[in-house]
Parts: C-alpha cells; structure tokens; sequence
C-alpha cells in the first residue's frame, strides 16, 4: 500500500512547483509587522493578569467548559460577556462562537433557506465562502467594492423575486487582503430599497475603527440597518473566539440549527474571562491610548508611502498591502525585510488572484515611527 494517495502526492507536488507550499511558521524576534495583534492586547501583562483575577474573585476553577453550550457548558461567564457585547455594540443579542470561521460557516449554512439568494462581494473570507457552499441558498459574487455590480445584480434578483425568496448581501467592513473597505451607507441604503439582510463581518475594524475601537459600522451610525455583524476577538482585543450580533429572535435561530454552535465544546471559562477583560480594557484609559497610537501610526505609515512614492492599495486600517506580481517575486522581498529584522509577510496566490500576490504590512500600537521608515525605505531599495 502506497504511504499516500496519489493525487494527494500530485497537489503537494504542485503546489511546491508554484513556490506557493504553505508552512507552519515559527516564533521569532522580528520587528513584528505581521500578526493581527493591532493594539497590543495579546501581549498584556495586564489583560492576562486581570482576566486570572475574574476567574479567581468568581471562583471558577475549571480548565475547560466540559461540553456544548447545550449540555453542560453554558458556564456563568457566557451569560455576563454576552451581554457586556450586546451593550458596547448597541446590540439586541449576541452569540458567542469558539471562532470567527466557526460563526461564518454557521451562520452561513443554517440562515439562508432554500430558494434564498446569497450576494457576497468576491473578496470575502475564506470562512464565508466554505459557509456559503454549506448553504442551500443560491449564491453569486459581485465585483470587490463595487456598488454598481451590486445595484445591478440585486435589482436582478429583486425584479424576478415571485415566490417571496429573501436576499441576502455580505460584506466585510476592512478587507484582510486588502485592507480596505466597502461604502457601507451606499449599500445599507441598497437593502433597504430591495428588502434585502445586509450581513458584515467586523473582524479587522473592531478595535481599529470608532471612538473606543467599536468597529467600522458602529462608527458610521448604521449597527441598527444591519440584519448581522460578525466580530472576533482573535485580532485587536489579543484573545480568541467570535461572535454573532442580531435580534434576539436571530440568535434564538442559531441556538437551535447552527451546527457549528451546537455540536461543539464550549469555550472555557478563561477564554471568557479574557475576552471580558480585553473588552474592559478597550475602553479604559490604556485602551485609549493604544488606539490614539494605533491611528497614528497608520496616518505616518500613509504619509511615508507617498513620500516614498510606493504602490500601495489604498486603506484606512490597520492592513497595507503591496501588491508584487508573482509568488516567487513577492517572497524574495519578503525574504530580504526579514533578513533585515521586520517580519513582512508575503501573501502568495492562489490565497489572492495569480498576479496580485502582494506584501501585506499589519500595522500596531508598539510599532516605532522608526521602524515603519526603515522597512518602507528598505521596501523601496528591493522593488526599485
């Protein structure tokens, strides 16, 4: 018997002679311009210590949450951060879920019923994407950020809606790839006119955007014409799992068919003790703080581009990429910034199109104005 597949051999095989084979990376001592930790919160001396704090003045002394929520492991916690989410996002409900993939592809897959159509912009994470095939929904993509394709495509759907189908459109409030973002007013308004559920996932805008790092809809006005916000705790608030945010009547929905919620381990109360003390933390005075850095530094990092004359895709968050046709191109300059100590990491396709494989720099609250000249200056010398 052969030790593996054949054709499994022959994708490996593949993807080796496209210089795009994945690896396990490894902790290192670079000047980090790559992770998702925007303000700073997985390293916290402090979170780490206030959250063992909770769980000690609550007595809670369990390493894990001993089944589903449905079972036996819907613990006190639970209960407190889901409504500490529902006031610091002006929500009705919220769902807590053991990650943003698990919210997405539950959400995804058990929401949008037969018959229903699914709009969703073509540059959506992977997780809505696997979600949406999980679906028995009818799904098609419009071009990246662009409301016309949209307009015409829902318009579309609407016009021949005769067995009263519902419409569904997603979104992303700051692109991962791209670090950019849609005109949510625009399409808010769009659901509006064809009755459509307007679903965006908040993953890299919560603790970047709004006055205490709400997100991006929160800070236009508009968490009240969204029929779904996914936010996940992975990124600026440094811990780990996500959350659904809705009606009540909604979460009542996914408590009762979303499979991913239903049919897995509970996250254990330390992961909820720590995701109440990131929140805590957003909105005190040193969250306060890293944010005002966060957003200075993204205004330098900007500033340095032009002055430096760089190519890079236009964004407000805390994501600028790059873009360096070309996986074995765009490694070799990713190569050489970490050689010279800046951890840049290259972004290969078929992760984004062939051709638009890029640099993509994450920009931080530690970051050192010095820094994000030295690796931009350093960028400009390896593509010039």
């Amino acid at each position: 018997m052969r030790s593996i597949p054949k054709k499994i051999e022959q994708k490996l095989t593949e993807r080796k002679a496209d210089n795009a084979l994945r690896k396990l990376g490894e902790n290192s001592s670079l000047i980090d311009f790559s992770s998702n930790d925007y303000l700073g919160f997985s390293r916290s001396e402090e979170v780490f210590d206030q959250a063992h704090h909770l769980l000690a003045e609550n007595e809670i002394k369990r390493n894990g949450a001993t089944g589903s929520r449905l079972l036996s492991g819907n613990h006190p916690l639970y209960e407190e951060v889901e409504k500490l989410l529902c006031s610091f996002h002006e929500s009705e409900a919220a769902l807590i879920f053991n990650s943003g993939y698990d919210a997405n592809i539950g959400f995804f897959s058990s929401v949008p019923q037969r018959g229903d159509v699914i709009l969703y912009d073509e540059f959506v994470h992977a997780s809505i994407r696997d979600g949406i095939q999980m679906s028995n929904a009818r799904s098609y993509k419009f071009r990246h950020n662009d409301i016309k394709d949209l307009e015409h495509k829902s318009q579309s759907e609407f016009s021949r809606n005769l067995d009263n189908s519902e419409i569904y459109i997603v979104t992303e409030s700051v692109f991962s790839m791209d670090g950019d973002s849609p005109d949510i007013k625009r399409i808010s308004q769009l659901c509006k006119d064809v009755g459509a559920y307007l679903i965006v996932d908040e993953a890299h805008a919560l603790g970047v955007f709004g006055e205490n790092g709400q997100g991006l809809v929160q800070s236009l006005g508009f968490e009240k014409a969204i029929f779904a916000r996914i936010v996940t705790f992975g990124k600026a608030l440094g811990c780990h799992g996500a959350a659904i945010l809705g009606s009540n009547i909604l979460k009542q929905y996914l408590i009762n068919f979303c499979r991913s919620f239903i049919y897995t381990t509970a996250l254990p109360p330390h992961s909820l003790a720590t995701i109440d003390t990131a929140y805590q933390h957003l909105v005190g005075s040193n969250g306060a703080k890293n944010l005002k850095k966060l957003q200075e530094n993204i205004h330098y990092f900007k500033s340095e581009v032009t002055r430096l004359d760089l190519n890079f895709i236009e964004s407000s968050s805390a994501i600028h990429c790059c873009v360096i046709p070309g996986n074995k191109n765009v490694k070799s300059v990713a190569e050489k910034l970490q050689q010279n100590g800046y951890d840049v990491k290259p972004i290969l396709s078929p992760t984004v199109p062939t051709g638009k494989e890029r640099l993509r720099f994450c920009l931080h609250a530690y970051n050192s104005q010095e820094e994000i000249t030295k690796v931009l200056g350093l960028l400009k010398e390896y593509i010039h």
